[in-house]
């Protein structure tokens, strides 16, 4: 995993933020470390409503289908 100072991360943010290897990066401050920056994984983010109109729903969501009698 890449380390870096924290005062040359915030010198080029953008850029380092553009080339993130998928292992993250360092950030260190008198070369202990802070903080650790990951880039999110974008399969996850694909998933998001790719199961629109394809998933049918029957009956209500919040009930089991199974009555009962909390007082018995």
């Amino acid at each position: 995993m890449t380390k870096i100072n924290a005062a040359k991360f915030k010198e080029q943010c953008l850029s380092i933020l553009d080339h993130l290897d998928p292992e993250g990066l360092i950030i260190t401050k008198h070369g202990h470390p802070v903080a650790k920056i990951i880039p999110i994984r974008r399969e996850c983010a694909e998933l998001i409503g790719s199961l629109k109109h394809k998933i049918k729903i029957k009956g209500s969501i919040f009930s089991t289908g199974i009555k009962w009698n909390a007082q018995s």
